[in-house]
């Protein structure tokens, strides 16, 4: 019983983490339908940016503390926003949008091989600039518990303090988010992007703009995730293939298009990989991930919060 309470908490945590990142991923392709094999190496590009930001806070302002790196790791956002909208206005642009109604596949070869590229290009230059070792952001937290006795003190749980605090920064970047986009003027000219790019041009709305923003928000996600994930796992350059597929996994799960579901997507992945380590070994926790995917794909093809389209 213990074993299983503490799998199910860690489960939980790592879940809110993983779906924080499949958040990310379930913006840009939910308002641009860009299917973006980049968005593990932009998370890869978070994990370094926030490693540098909390050293810097350590050393330049002697910024130190067991919250002090959540705010090197909170920074990374707008870092990667920035790198987002630029990648996306000078390259992702010109195979997106209104201009890939001119194209074959509507772009979506065109956006595959060129997010491909852009995933090659930045693993390569992370290698060449960081190194190949690994590395991971230890914080005070990292080490510490809290226990919290169950069953008249029979059953100690133990959570971890920096896995706990990282997925209560994922439960309210995840509200925030959502609050942006259902609340906002910026975030109805997303919506309205997303339902009918021609209508809202006609409505005086910048779609391409507003796929700019929606790009840059979604690497921002995804790097915040990428930081926090890497309070608890030591990272290198080509870590982002590894967790690209969780993504993918958890934004179908969760029904494509839809971000709350890729929320619940990347949470149901975490709490399979953890639950699935009282069984398996921990070589295994992947094929379990995949298993119990491919299980609910059968099942319900549209995921959890996806709708089912009659084509004619």
């Amino acid at each position: 019983m213990e074993n299983m309470l503490q799998a199910l908490v860690a489960g939980l945590l790592v879940g809110a983490i993983y779906g924080l990142m499949c958040v990310g991923l379930a913006l840009i392709f939910g308002i641009m339908r860009v299917i973006n094999f980049a968005q593990g190496d932009f998370m890869m590009l978070g994990m370094y940016a926030a490693f540098y930001l909390v050293l810097g806070l350590a050393t330049q302002l002697g910024l130190t503390g067991g919250i002090t790196p959540y705010i090197g790791i909170l920074l990374t956002g707008p870092f990667l926003f920035v790198v987002g909208y630029a990648i996306h206005g000078f390259l992702i642009s010109q195979v997106s949008g209104t201009r890939s109604a001119r194209l074959e596949g509507e772009g979506h070869y065109a956006q595959l091989i060129l997010t491909l590229g852009i995933a090659l290009v930045i693993q390569n230059g992370a290698l060449i600039a960081f190194g190949s070792q690994l590395i991971s952001i230890r914080t005070p937290l990292s080490a510490s518990a809290w226990t919290i006795p169950l069953l008249d003190g029979d059953v100690m749980l133990f959570v971890n303090k920096a896995r706990g605090v990282a997925a209560l920064i994922s439960v309210a970047t995840i509200v925030a988010l959502t609050v942006l986009i259902g609340r906002s003027r910026l975030g109805k000219a997303l919506r309205a992007s997303a339902d009918n790019p021609d209508a809202a041009t006609f409505m005086g709305i910048d779609v391409a703009r507003a796929h700019r923003v929606a790009f840059g928000l979604g690497v921002a996600v995804t790097a915040i995730a990428g930081g926090l994930l890497a309070t608890n796992l030591p990272f290198h350059p080509f870590v982002g293939i590894d967790y690209v597929i969780v993504m993918y996994a958890g934004v179908v799960l969760g029904g494509m298009g839809s971000i709350g579901g890729a929320f619940w997507g990347g949470m149901t992945i975490g709490l399979v990989q953890q639950l699935s380590t009282l069984i398996l070994p921990t070589q295994l926790q992947n094929t379990a991930i995949f298993v119990v995917f491919l299980l609910i794909v059968f099942f319900r093809p549209q995921g959890f919060f996806g709708r089912v389209a009659e084509r004619t």
